[in-house]
């Protein structure tokens, strides 16, 4: 499942319009995501301070009001959070995002959703570790989330764990753990809980014309380990076409092929070296170049393709 993350007031332009409540602004926004075939939107108001107060219920007002999508509300402030749910027509369809598995945090968090039987993303860290370094250590902050969501009731199926992506550009060994966390969140729990990224972390800090090819081929490798639900750039219609061929496995052309071969290694444990592509195509050998940085495999740099 794909989450559109396109109206956030890290953008400077966003957060104007929305402090200034420019519904034009907003609504030709979310209709260009919607266009793309975005059915989820984060809402991201940030701490919601000063003019931004009181914003997260004017949008889902407003977006409720003109398209049919569901929401993944975003906000530090726990008083919006909870206006945000109250304004909400389909609150058991909506996402709380974010929190962590610091038990105050959580708890509060675990209230909402239980209350709306929404759902929830969770992140594997703590304000005691701040963000683990290892799969074994993320699994663990897993499991303490899930023993408070279980006490609340919340059924696995409506909890997302964020594994956490670090910048492939300033932790590349991290890139691997994120992918070996995915895989053991799948496997750990019975019933199974979702796995949910923020896919342009991983490129966070890269150079512009870098970035969508990274998040693509990360895609495509987080996909193979079994995760269910990334929060994206849907303006990047190449993004979300990689994520349509891995669903549908129709492939329009060899980039698509070579996509899906990745997805397929990746399935089945096998070594990416052994993927035969066409190395005289400079956009296939970046795509492998790519995925071999991710991997760990290669260094990376700005220069790298």
């Amino acid at each position: 499942m794909l989450i559109g993350e396109n109206l956030h007031i890290i953008s400077k332009q966003t957060k104007e319009a929305i402090a200034e409540r420019n519904e034009k602004y907003v609504l030709d926004n979310i209709k260009k995501q919607v266009n793309n075939g975005i059915k989820t939107l984060d809402l991201n108001i940030g701490p919601a301070k000063a003019k931004i107060q009181g914003a997260l219920s004017w949008l889902i007002d407003l977006v409720q009001d003109n398209f049919d999508v569901n929401f993944s509300l975003d906000t530090t402030n726990i008083e919006e959070m909870k206006n945000g749910f109250l304004a909400l027509k389909n609150p058991s369809n909506a996402f709380l995002n974010s929190t962590s598995a610091d038990l105050e945090k959580l708890n509060t968090a675990c209230e909402i959703v239980s209350k709306y039987e929404a759902n929830m993303i969770a992140l594997t860290m703590s304000a005691q570790s701040g963000i683990p370094k290892t799969p074994d250590e993320r699994i663990e902050l897993a499991f303490s989330i899930i023993e408070s969501t279980s006490e609340y009731g919340i059924d696995n199926s409506k909890v997302w764990i964020d594994p956490l992506i670090l910048p492939i550009c300033a932790a590349q060994e991290q890139a691997v753990v994120s992918l070996d966390t995915i895989r053991m969140i799948k496997e750990s729990f019975d019933p199974e809980v979702k796995t949910l990224i923020g896919l342009s972390n991983i490129s966070n800090g890269c150079p512009s014309e870098l970035r969508a090819d990274i998040n693509r081929v990360f895609l495509a490798l987080a996909l193979g380990c079994g995760l269910d639900g990334a929060i994206v750039d849907s303006f990047d219609t190449k993004t979300l076409e990689v994520y349509n061929v891995v669903k549908t496995r129709k492939v329009n052309n060899a980039l698509d092929g070579l996509y899906l071969k990745l997805y397929n290694a990746m399935v089945n444990f096998e070594d990416i070296d052994e993927i035969k592509y066409d190395k005289s195509d400079i956009e296939q050998h970046k795509i492998i170049r790519c995925a071999q940085i991710l991997l760990n495999r290669e260094i990376y740099s700005h220069s790298f393709v």
